[in-house]
């Protein structure tokens, strides 16, 4: 009796240290876009980062960056498409770069519905053009989420790199408790990527300017960690019904997200719905990498006609990188 109380004590205990999420406002204001921000629904101003064509654009995409990451992070690729006449937007998600409460949470609802809300203003901006949702890492997640959502406004293509859907499910038993017990006993606890050895690309130059960013987050709270992979679970679990033609891109050197997740998403996707390149000297960061020109050129061309095959020829890499059979949906 008595451990059966000690037990119950400690989940009190752990619960009442449960990760916070700060969660959205009031719906109050109608979702639009100004020239520096992406207004939300609850008023909250997110910064907004453009790139344009000289001439009128063929098509326009709104990319969503990474976890800890910003806007930033489609300079190169945003760009790269503006001389293929294609307009790019960018918005720092709720919590990340220039956005208020750095560091902090939103919720993984808060995150799909904001994407939604910036598609629809996008599209509305640009009503005649077709239009495109990337996501990189996180955003990835972010991108199967919204094109899911019941009232989305429909995208004529995804383009996801290195999506996180590292779920729980995909997650040794161990790495899943020693997460729910740092996320309810010390969700406030902050870490460090110091000591891992994790290579996140192999653009050396690029990662020493990124840790010289103050908009880059370099230390992050367990409790923001745990609603990361809420956000994964999440993502993975609403992959099947992603039916948008969809390009999914993978660095066969990735250390973030492992081969297995890639491998259970791609086993439950509709058939036909979806392409995948995968890079052989890709890292994570696949847009911001050494070869990340060769990512650049295969989603401009994929955007301009997505039943070409890729200049890379990427999208003909061997499936048994990631332990499947060589059978192509």
């Amino acid at each position: 009796m008595r451990c059966g109380l000690t037990a119950l004590t400690l989940v009190g205990l752990l619960s009442a240290c449960a990760p916070r999420i700060l969660e959205p406002g009031p719906e109050t204001v109608t979702p639009h876009l100004t020239d520096t921000a992406f207004i939300t629904a609850d008023g909250t101003a997110l910064p907004l980062h453009t790139w344009w064509p000289v001439s009128k654009p063929r098509a326009v995409i709104l990319a969503l960056h990474g976890f800890n990451d910003y806007g930033h992070f489609f300079d190169g690729p945003g760009d790269f498409l503006a001389l293929s006449g294609i307009a790019s937007y960018a918005y720092d998600q709720r919590g990340f770069g220039g956005a208020s409460n750095l560091g902090t949470w939103a919720g993984v609802a808060a995150y799909a519905r904001d994407a939604v809300q910036a598609v629809r203003a996008v599209k509305q901006r640009h009503p005649d053009l077709p239009l495109y949702l990337h996501g990189s890492s996180m955003g990835g997640a972010v991108a199967i989420l919204a094109a899911n959502e019941p009232n989305a406004p429909p995208v004529n293509g995804v383009i996801l790199a290195a999506p996180a859907i590292w779920a729980r499910t995909t997650m040794p038993w161990y790495q899943r408790l020693a997460l729910w017990i740092g996320a309810h006993l010390a969700p406030e606890m902050a870490l460090t990527e110091r000591g891992l050895g994790i290579v996140p690309s192999d653009n050396y130059e690029m990662l020493v300017r990124l840790n010289q960013d103050p908009l880059i987050i370099k230390q992050t709270r367990i409790g923001t960690i745990y609603g990361l992979v809420n956000l994964m679970d999440a993502a993975l679990a609403a992959a099947p019904g992603l039916t948008t033609p969809t390009l999914i891109l993978y660095g066969e050197n990735d250390e973030i997200i492992p081969k297995a997740p890639i491998r259970r998403m791609l086993e439950t996707l509709p058939a036909n719905r979806y392409r995948i390149a995968i890079y052989k000297e890709g890292f994570h960061m696949l847009l911001r990498d050494l070869q990340a020109a060769t990512v650049w050129k295969d989603m401009a061309a994929w955007i301009i006609n997505r039943t070409a095959p890729l200049p890379s020829k990427a999208d003909r890499s061997s499936l048994e990188t990631l332990g499947m059979k060589e059978v192509r949906r």
